[in-house]
C-alpha cells in the first residue's frame, strides 16, 4: 500500500530493505534526512551507524565495511561527494561493492542548496583518481529510486564496483506516495576478509598488472553491452528527440505529451542510467531526425557530450545537430521547454554540435 514518504526517508527505508547493514557518512543539505532516519532505524535491524567526523572517514569505513562483506552505504551532496572520491577509487581498485548517494546541488566550491545536475561529468566519469567507473543510477521518482536500490547493491555485488545514485536534491526533499518492498535476506559477499590477506596487488609484476588491465577494460564493456537503462516514447517517428534524466525527464515528457497532442512529431529518451550512457536507446531513433535536445539543470551543458556521441555513433551516415537546454538549476516547467523548443525548431538556438 502506498504511503506519502520525504524522498530520503523512503531512500533510506529502502536501502534497509535491499539489505543495507553499514552506513557511515556527514550531514549535509540536501541529503541529511537519510543519515538522521537510518540513526535509529539501523540498530532497529541490527545493522551499524556511524556519524563519522567527516567525509573522508565515512566513505573510509565505508571501505572497511564493504571489506567485511557488508552491504555498505553513504551519501552526500555537493561538496561532500567531492570529498569521498579518493574513497570511491580506492572501492573500485580493491574490486569492492558499496552504494553512494549523491543529492544534488547547484554550485561550484561550496555551492548553493539549489536542486540541479551540475555533478554530470564527475559522477559519470568517475571524480576520482585513476582509470575506473561507477555504474550511475538516475531516477527521476521517489519511486524510481526506492525501486532501484535493490538493483543497485546487486549490480555492485555482480560487477564488484560502486554504483552512484545520482538524484537532485529536490528528490530528497520531495514527498510522494511511495509503495516500500519487501525486506531481502543478504549474506556477506565471498570475497569478504575471511582472515588471511591475499590482495592480488601485492608484489605485482608488471605483466600481471597488464593483464589486469585487460580484465578491467573487459568488464567495462560487459557492463557498457548489459547494463543501459533508459525509457524512451515516441521516438521511431520523431523530428526531435529530448534527451532528459531525472526530474527534468519528467517535466520533459510532460512536455513531449502536450507537443504531440498539438501536432510537433518530438520523442524523449530518458537516461535511467547516466553510465553506462544509453547508446541502445538512440539507435532506435528515426533515421531521419532532425536534432536531439537535451535538458538540463546546469549553466554549461554536460550531458550533451554524452548524447551527441550517441547518436553520432548509432547515426553514421548523417551529422545530426545536437542542441542542449541549459536550466541552471531548479526543475524547469512544462511550459518553458515547450517555449525552448520552438526556439531550436525555429533556428533561434544554435546547436552544440
Amino acid at each position: 500500500m502506498a504511503e506519502m514518504m520525504k524522498g530520503n526517508e523512503a531512500i533510506a527505508e529502502a536501502a534497509v530493505r535491499a539489505g543495507a547493514r553499514f552506513y557511515a557518512g556527514y550531514p549535509i543539505t540536501p541529503s541529511s534526512e537519510i543519515m538522521e532516519y537510518l540513526s535509529w532505524r539501523m540498530e532497529e535491524v541490527g545493522g551499524a551507524f556511524v556519524q563519522a567526523e567527516s567525509e573522508l572517514a565515512g566513505i573510509n569505513m565505508v571501505i572497511g565495511a564493504a571489506a567485511c562483506g557488508v552491504r555498505a552505504l553513504t551519501a552526500s551532496s555537493g561538496p561532500g561527494i567531492s570529498l569521498k572520491q579518493e574513497g570511491i577509487s580506492t572501492l573500485c581498485d580493491e574490486g569492492l561493492s558499496a552504494v553512494v548517494i549523491t543529492q544534488v546541488r547547484y554550485g561550484n566550491g561550496l555551492g548553493t542548496l539549489f536542486t540541479s545536475q551540475c555533478d554530470y561529468n564527475r559522477e559519470t566519469r568517475g571524480g576520482g583518481q585513476g582509470d575506473y567507473r561507477c555504474i550511475v543510477l538516475c531516477p527521476s521518482s521517489i519511486q524510481e529510486y526506492v525501486d532501484l536500490m535493490l538493483p543497485a547493491y546487486e549490480l555492485a555485488e555482480k560487477y564488484r564496483i560502486v554504483v552512484v545514485m545520482m538524484g537532485e536534491g529536490t528528490l530528497g526533499q520531495m514527498m510522494e506516495p511511495v509503495t516500500l518492498p519487501d525486506f531481502v535476506e543478504t549474506k556477506r559477499t565471498p570475497w569478504a576478509l575471511n582472515g588471511h590477506y591475499t590482495y592480488k596487488k601485492i608484489g605485482i609484476f608488471e605483466r600481471d598488472s597488464m593483464k589486469e588491465a585487460v580484465e578491467l577494460r573487459e568488464k567495462y564493456a560487459a557492463i557498457q553491452e548489459n547494463e543501459q537503462r533508459w525509457q524512451e516514447e515516441s521516438i521511431e517517428d520523431a523530428d526531435y528527440v529530448f534527451v532528459a534524466y531525472g526530474v527534468p525527464g519528467r517535466a520533459t515528457l510532460g512536455a513531449v505529451r502536450e507537443l504531440r497532442a498539438a501536432g510537433e512529431k518530438v520523442g524523449l529518451i530518458r537516461p535511467i542510467t547516466a553510465w553506462p550512457y544509453p547508446e541502445k536507446a538512440f539507435a532506435r531513433i528515426n533515421p531521419n531526425v532532425k536534432g536531439i535536445i537535451t535538458v538540463e539543470e546546469n549553466a554549461t551543458g554536460q550531458m550533451i557530450d554524452d548524447a551527441a556521441l550517441a547518436i553520432k555513433k548509432t547515426h553514421k551516415d548523417r551529422n545530426i545537430p545536437a542542441y542542449a537546454l541549459t536550466y541552471v538549476y531548479n526543475t524547469p516547467p512544462i511550459r518553458r521547454i515547450k517555449e525552448d523548443y520552438f526556439k531550436v525548431k525555429n533556428g533561434e538556438v544554435k546547436e552544440v554540435y
